[in-house]
């Protein structure tokens, strides 16, 4: 929880102006100096972890967070992608933008979006699933019904449909052994 306190920033804003699950949020942030690596620009593992504040403002001020919950549904991160275009400095304002570009049966798909001045420095593609409180996955379907949104005729581009297939890994129910083709190697201990 190292952004505990823009966590609950972001949590205060949830009686804010009130979104549609289709908007895109606009969440205004600053790179604080704990944000920054060795280079002093941001470091790459903290733009995702930034993110995840964009989608929680999206969530809050739809109202879609307090219905999921009130249902027993919880999201959690499937498969991400994040495209780097410029650095972002210590305390250098920006905007986080998100918004959802898509459903399949089993996912919800959304875009965000790191903006300076109206230019975008980085953005990425995630992929998430919904779980249950009382156990398994909850599907697209039962998410709708939960929340009374239509996802229906809302398929994500066929490239993001592409790019989920190739980099889904097996379910949690099946071997996924760890094994590197064309090597032998053993890892020394540290």
């Amino acid at each position: 929880m190292h952004l505990i306190f823009r966590t609950f920033l972001v949590w205060l804003r949830r009686n804010g102006p009130r979104l549609g699950i289709r908007d895109v949020a606009r969440l205004p942030l600053r790179v604080m100096p704990t944000d920054l690596d060795i280079l002093g620009h941001m470091n790459n593992g903290v733009y995702l972890s930034i993110m995840d504040l964009g989608r929680m403002d999206l969530f809050l001020r739809s109202g879609v967070w307090a219905t999921m919950r009130r249902a027993g549904i919880r999201p959690v991160m499937a498969n991400e992608t994040i495209t780097f275009r410029k650095s972002l400095l210590n305390l250098q304002r920006f905007v986080l933008e998100t918004r959802i570009i898509g459903f399949d049966e089993r996912a919800m798909y959304t875009e965000q979006r790191v903006v300076v001045d109206g230019e975008i420095y980085s953005r990425a593609i995630m992929r998430n699933r919904f779980i249950k409180v009382t156990g398994g996955t909850a599907t697209i379907r039962e998410l709708s019904d939960a929340t009374g949104i239509d996802m229906s005729n809302s398929a994500p581009a066929e490239w993001i449909d592409r790019w989920a297939a190739d980099v889904r890994l097996p379910s949690t129910g099946s071997p996924a052994p760890s094994v590197w083709e064309g090597s032998s190697d053993s890892p020394a201990p540290l």
